[in-house]
C-alpha cells in the first residue's frame, strides 16, 4: 500500500487494553479524574451511541454510583447499552419534558450531552427535526441541568461543524465561522452559544468538546453514520468503496477511547470550563488512505470507486490542533488509525448479527 496519511504528530506506542489504564499528561492523570466519579450520580444523554457506550463502560470502571443512559433509540440499539447493576437505562427524547423531569430527580452530579440529531446529510433532509433535537433539546438540558444545580454540564460539539470550510490549518478553538454549510452544523454552533450564555449567565459549569471525525466500536452503520463503520460494513460485504470526491480530501480521524479519555478530563477538570477545547487525533489522513486500509484489514478485494462530492462537502483538509487540551486537560491521543481500524473491525466481527439486525442504509 504507497498511501500513507499526511502528517501524524503522533509518536508510536503501544496500544492500551481499556482506556482506564492510558495514563494521562504531565499535569493532569487519568486515574485521578476517574475518582471524581466515583459513587457519583451521571446522566449521559445519547447514551446508547458509539461515544455514550463506551462513556458507560468507563464510568462502570470508574465506580460511579448510578450511570442513567437516556436515548430515543432513533439512531441507536439499546444491545449497545451495556449491562450493569450501576446502569439505569432510560427510552426517551431530549425534548419529552416528563422523561427530563425522571432523569433529573435523580439529582446527577455530571451531566453529559451526547444526544443529536446526527449528522450532515440527516440535518439537510429532516432541518426541523435538527433544531428541535439540537438547539431546543440542548436548552432543555441547559434549563434541567441548572435547576438541579449539576456540577458539570459536558456539552458534545463538533470541531467538524463549528470552523466552515476555510478554517486554516491546524484548527485552532479561536476560529469560529458563521458561514457554515449545513442545519447540523448550524445547531452545533447554536449548542455552544446557548452553554456560553448558561455559562455566563446562571455560573452553570459547563465545559465543551470539540470532537472530530469520532469512529471506533459501539457505532453501526447506516444511512446517516460515518464513513468508517460504512466502508468496514460494505468490505465486509464484498462490496465496493465508494468515495465521495477525488480521496485526496483529509480528516481528522479520532478513535472513540482517545474521546471518551478527554470527555472524562473535560468532566473532572476545572479548568476546562467555560472555553471549548479540540479533542482529536491531530492527524492528518487521506480518505483513499482510509478505503484501502480498510480493504486490507478486512481481506476485501473489491475496487474502489469515485463520485461526485456532495454540494454541502465542502471541507478539503482537516486537521486539529489540541494545544488547547494538552494544556488544560494533559490529553493526549494514543491510537493511530490502522490501530483504531483494526479494533472497530474486531468489534464489527463480535457483534455481526446485531450489525446486520440493525443497519440501514
Amino acid at each position: 500500500m504507497d498511501e500513507k496519511p499526511i502528517q501524524s504528530t503522533i509518536a508510536k506506542r503501544d496500544h492500551c487494553q481499556g482506556l482506564k489504564l492510558v495514563q494521562g499528561g504531565q499535569d493532569v492523570k487519568l486515574n485521578d479524574c476517574l475518582e471524581k466519579y466515583q459513587d457519583q450520580t451521571v446522566l449521559i444523554t445519547g447514551g446508547a451511541g458509539c461515544i455514550g457506550s463506551n462513556l458507560t463502560r468507563t464510568l462502570i470502571s470508574a465506580n460511579a454510583g448510578k450511570i442513567i443512559v437516556m436515548d430515543d433509540l432513533s439512531s441507536s440499539y439499546k444491545w449497545n447499552v451495556p449491562s450493569h447493576a450501576s446502569v439505569d437505562f432510560v427510552h426517551g427524547s431530549v425534548l419529552d419534558d416528563d422523561v427530563l423531569k425522571k432523569v433529573f430527580s435523580e439529582k446527577p452530579s455530571f451531566v453529559f450531552h451526547l444526544a443529536a440529531l446526527f449528522a450532515n446529510q440527516n440535518s439537510i433532509d429532516h432541518p426541523e427535526t435538527d433544531l428541535l433535537v439540537n438547539g431546543l433539546g440542548t436548552l432543555k438540558l441547559l434549563q434541567h441541568s441548572r435547576l438541579a444545580k449539576v456540577e458539570k454540564f459536558v456539552f458534545a460539539s463538533s470541531g467538524c461543524s463549528v470552523y466552515g470550510s476555510q478554517a486554516p490549518l491546524p484548527v485552532k478553538e479561536d476560529f469560529v465561522s458563521i458561514h457554515l454549510d449545513t442545519p447540523y452544523q448550524i445547531t452545533k454552533l447554536l449548542g455552544e452559544l446557548y452553554c456560553n450564555f448558561f455559562h455566563d449567565y446562571y455560573r452553570l459549569p459547563i465545559a465543551i468538546g470539540r470532537f472530530f471525525n469520532v469512529y471506533g466500536p459501539g457505532e453501526v452503520p447506516g444511512k446517516y453514520r460515518n464513513v468508517i463503520p460504512n466502508f468496514i460494513y460494505k468490505a465486509m460485504h464484498n462490496q465496493p468503496l465508494t468515495i465521495t470526491g477525488t480521496g485526496e480530501e483529509t480528516r481528522d480521524f479520532t478513535f472513540v477511547w482517545d474521546i471518551v479519555d478527554g470527555v472524562i478530563r473535560l468532566g473532572a477538570v476545572p479548568r476546562a470550563v467555560g472555553t471549548p477545547i479540540n479533542l482529536a487525533s491531530e492527524s492528518e489522513t487521506k480518505v483513499l488512505y482510509l478505503a484501502r486500509t480498510i480493504n486490507s484489514v478486512v481481506g476485501s478485494k473489491k475496487e474502489i470507486r469515485f463520485t461526485t462530492r456532495r454540494d454541502w462537502d465542502k471541507i478539503v483538509r482537516r486537521r486539529a490542533s489540541i494545544e488547547k487540551a494538552k494544556a488544560i486537560l494533559g490529553y493526549e491521543p494514543k491510537t493511530q488509525i490502522k490501530q483504531g481500524i483494526l479494533k472497530t473491525v474486531e468489534w464489527f466481527r463480535a457483534n455481526i448479527e446485531n450489525i446486520e439486525a440493525s443497519a440501514k442504509f
